[in-house]
């Protein structure tokens, strides 16, 4: 019997770097932490699929992506709701007899 040697695979450190980031952009680091995420993410998967099966660790990267992509829409949006809230308190001027 001619048996195959076993395949070794390994996962992609940029893959465990776009999941770690994901997860303390939401814990720490809201800004930093998931502008990583997606750049380790998106550098993740190419480098997986230029493997042709060597490297494994896709899953990994796409929750650090979806982790990243969605504290940066979160963070965005409390970006314009305070925009929004500072007009409005400056065009109802603070201080008039609407508060009194």
């Amino acid at each position: 019997m001619n048996a195959t040697p076993p395949v070794h695979r390994t996962t992609s450190a940029l893959a465990v770097v776009s999941l770690v980031s994901g997860i303390a952009s939401w814990c720490v680091l809201p800004l930093v932490g998931a502008i990583v995420a997606v750049v380790c993410g998106h550098l993740a998967r190419g480098e997986i699929r230029r493997s042709q099966g060597a490297i494994e660790g896709d899953g990994l990267a796409v929750v650090g992506l979806v982790l990243g992509y969605v504290q940066l829409a979160f963070g965005l949006i409390v970006v314009l709701f305070a925009i929004a809230a500072i007009v409005l308190g400056l065009s109802i001027g603070i201080g008039s007899s609407f508060f009194h």
